[in-house]
C-alpha cells in the first residue's frame, strides 16, 4: 500500500449511501445534538446565577457541564455537516483536533467526576470540616487541575497517535477514533500509541478505584446514621454522581470491552455513539430529574423579571472584583 503520511485528509465512514437516509441521520443528530446543548447550558446557568448553588458540589456539576458540552460538540456538528452536504472528509488538521478534544474532555470529565466523588466522601464522612477541606481555593485548584490532566492528556494522545505512518486515509468510524486510526498505521510506531493507551487506562481505572474506595467509606458512615430519614437524605446526594458514573463505566465497556472479530462497521458506529453522545446527552436530565435546588433555580430563570436581577446582580459582582483585582 503506498505510504499517505503526507495525506492532507481522512475519509470517514459514511451512515448511508442513500440520500433519504443521510437527512434522516442530519435531523436525529440534530435533535440529539440540540437537546444536549440545551440541558447542559440550562445547569451552567443555573449554577451560575443563583447564589443558593455556589457550593462545591455544584460548582464541580458546572465543569461537568462545560465538559460535557465540549465533547457532544467535537464530533456530532461535523457528522451533520457531512450528511448535509453528502460528503465524508475531514482535514488532517480537524482530525487531530478531534482526537485531541476527545481525549481532553473524556479525560477531565472522568478527573471531575472523581473530584466529585471526594467531595461527596467528605460531606458525609467528615461534615465538620466540609468548609475547611472544600474551601473555594481548593476547589478552584481541583478543578484546574482537572482540566490541566485533560489537556496533557489530549496533547500525549494526539501527538502518539499522528507520529504514525499511514498507509490508508479510510477511517472505519464517522469521527477520528484512535482504534481505527491505528488501524491504518503500516509501520511498528503505532506500539507507542498502544503503550499510551494502556497508561490512559491504568489512570483511569485507578480514577475509578479511588471512586469505589470513597463510596465504601461513604455507605459505611451513611449505615451508621441513626435515622432513616437522614440516610435517605445523605445517598440523594449521592445517587446522581453514581448514576452518572456507572453511566460512563458502561459505555466505556460497550466501547472497548466488546469481541471485535465479529463486530461490523454498523455495530462500530452504534457504540461509538453510545459512548460519546450517551453521556452527555443525559448527565443534565440525571442532575435535575430529582434535584429541588436545580429545578428551583430553572424556575427562577423562567421568570424574566427574576432572571434581569440575577443578570444585574451578577454583573455587580464581576464590576466589583475587578475593582479589587486592580486595586491588587
Amino acid at each position: 500500500m503506498p505510504n499517505l503520511t503526507s495525506t492532507s485528509e481522512f475519509l470517514l465512514l459514511e451512515f448511508s449511501d442513500i440520500r433519504e437516509l443521510q437527512i434522516l441521520h442530519l435531523f436525529v443528530f440534530l435533535a440529539v445534538y440540540l437537546t444536549a446543548v440545551s440541558g447542559n447550558l440550562l445547569i451552567i446557568v443555573a449554577v451560575a446565577f443563583d447564589h443558593h448553588l455556589h457550593t462545591p458540589m455544584y460548582f464541580f456539576l458546572m465543569n461537568l457541564a462545560l465538559l460535557d458540552l465540549g465533547l457532544v460538540s467535537v464530533m456530532v456538528p461535523k457528522a451533520m455537516v457531512n450528511s448535509l452536504l453528502n460528503m465524508r472528509s475531514i482535514s488532517y488538521s480537524g482530525c487531530v483536533a478531534q482526537v485531541f478534544f476527545l481525549l481532553f474532555l473524556e479525560g477531565s470529565d472522568l478527573a471531575i467526576l472523581t473530584i466529585m466523588a471526594h467531595d461527596r466522601y467528605v460531606a458525609i464522612c467528615n461534615p465538620l470540616q466540609y468548609n475547611t477541606i472544600m474551601h473555594r481555593g481548593a476547589c478552584i485548584q481541583m478543578a484546574v487541575s482537572a482540566w490541566i490532566a485533560g489537556i496533557l492528556l489530549g496533547i500525549l494522545h494526539s501527538g502518539g497517535t499522528f507520529a504514525i505512518t499511514f498507509c490508508s486515509n479510510r477511517i472505519n468510524q464517522f469521527f477520528c477514533e484512535i482504534p481505527q486510526i491505528i488501524k491504518l498505521s503500516c509501520s511498528d510506531m503505532y506500539l507507542v500509541e498502544v503503550g499510551i493507551i494502556m497508561f490512559g487506562c491504568l489512570l483511569s481505572l485507578g480514577c475509578f478505584i479511588f471512586i469505589i474506595v470513597s463510596y465504601m467509606q461513604i455507605f459505611a458512615a451513611v449505615l451508621r446514621i441513626p435515622s432513616v430519614h437522614g440516610q435517605k437524605k445523605a445517598l440523594s446526594t449521592c445517587l446522581p454522581h453514581l448514576t452518572v458514573v456507572s453511566l460512563l463505566v458502561l459505555t466505556g465497556i460497550f466501547a472497548y470491552l466488546r469481541p471485535r472479530s465479529h463486530t461490523s462497521s454498523d455495530q462500530n458506529v452504534l457504540f461509538a455513539i453510545i459512548y460519546t453522545v450517551l453521556p452527555p446527552l443525559l448527565n443534565p436530565f440525571i442532575y435535575s430529574i430529582r434535584n429541588k435546588e436545580i429545578k428551583n433555580a430553572l424556575l427562577k430563570l423562567s421568570d424574566l423579571g427574576h432572571f434581569s436581577k440575577l443578570i444585574a446582580s451578577f454583573s455587580a459582582k464581576m464590576r466589583l472584583n475587578n475593582l479589587v483585582l486592580k486595586k491588587c
